[in-house]
């Protein structure tokens, strides 16, 4: 005879917690359930053994032979359903378990000495391993469950995201470069200077944004230098190697020591969003969703402080 095994399972539970209380009424109460439906779901169980679990009379209950020799069974499996919902509860009240996070080198200078240490130890029960890499992984190919994205997202239905911060962007250069190029005026100014340019996925500089009032500008500057880091850039820039467009936050250091400057500061640039991105095909662990509170609290208050990010 074929056996349903997860409803002869459920079945044996709902049996062993009225066996527990001492009645279908009582049992009823503590799963939440009608009265009629777990009388049905008990004598369902007794269709499906082909014999009584109960000898009923207008007084109480009382076991019969089969039901005597199912009852253990019956409490070693509430016994583990338990355990399993306490397994969880802690879970949720003490995120656990290794936590696999893929985010780009440059952002991690922003976020790790202060940030990655203090949640370690408020959260000494997870491990957190860091990928590093430039490549854009796949999250559910690769057991990921976090990356942190810079900029526009592609259309996945397989992926959420949370969005963490918007960092502002604006242009840079030494003072050494602009004495000897001469400082733009205007963004039609741009194109006789030297680029460090970002490059996209696929290699190309991104073209360059500016807007004041209702004016707008778009181009792309030429140059010799260019990279897909942003750290590599503000560095570049620093060095006097050309103008570059960054996200501030990583070039506020840079800027307080006065080894860069903005320019054209009254044209803002579009802001690059940081986005939080985890699989949607699972529940969203208590792990991760604390980190992720945890990095976007922090991005927060790094912005509102205007703090430089931390060196190494």
């Amino acid at each position: 005879m074929s056996i349903n095994k997860p409803a002869a399972a459920a079945d044996l539970m709902i049996f062993a917690r009225v066996v527990e209380a001492g009645s279908f009424s009582a049992a009823a109460l503590r799963l939440g359930l009608p009265k009629s439906s777990v009388s049905r779901r008990v004598a369902a169980f007794e269709a499906r053994l082909g014999e009584r679990v109960f000898e009923r009379s207008t007084r109480r209950l009382a076991l019969t032979d089969l039901g005597r020799s199912l009852i253990d069974h019956g409490r070693r499996l509430i016994e583990a359903v338990d355990a399993v919902d306490a397994v969880a509860e802690q879970r949720r009240a003490q995120p656990t378990g290794v936590l696999r996070v893929s985010m780009p080198g440059d952002f991690v200078m922003l976020t790790l000495p202060r940030l990655l240490a203090g949640f370690s130890r408020r959260h000494p029960a997870v491990d957190v391993q860091l990928d590093l890499s430039p490549r854009r992984v796949d999250l559910l190919a690769e057991g990921f469950d976090l990356a942190v994205r810079m900029g526009a997202l592609p259309e996945d239905a397989s992926l959420v995201a949370r969005r963490l911060v918007d960092f502002e962007t604006g242009l840079v250069a030494s003072p050494d470069y602009l004495a000897r190029r001469g400082a733009p005026l205007v963004p039609s100014d741009l194109p006789g200077h030297d680029a460090v340019a970002l490059l996209t996925r696929d290699g190309q500089p991104f073209a360059w944004e500016l807007r004041c009032g209702d004016e707008r500008w778009e181009g792309h500057i030429g140059g010799r230098l260019a990279a897909n880091s942003m750290g590599a850039l503000v560095q570049l820039a620093a060095a006097g190697a050309g103008i570059a467009a960054v996200s501030l936050h990583y070039a506020l250091e840079p800027l307080e020591r006065g080894h860069l400057v903005r320019v054209l500061p009254a044209w803002s640039m579009p802001a690059v969003p940081a986005w939080a991105v985890m699989p949607t095909n699972r529940l969203i662990p208590p792990k991760t969703r604390v980190f992720v509170d945890a990095l976007r609290r922090f991005l927060a208050r790094q912005l509102a402080d205007g703090a430089a990010p931390p060196a190494g």
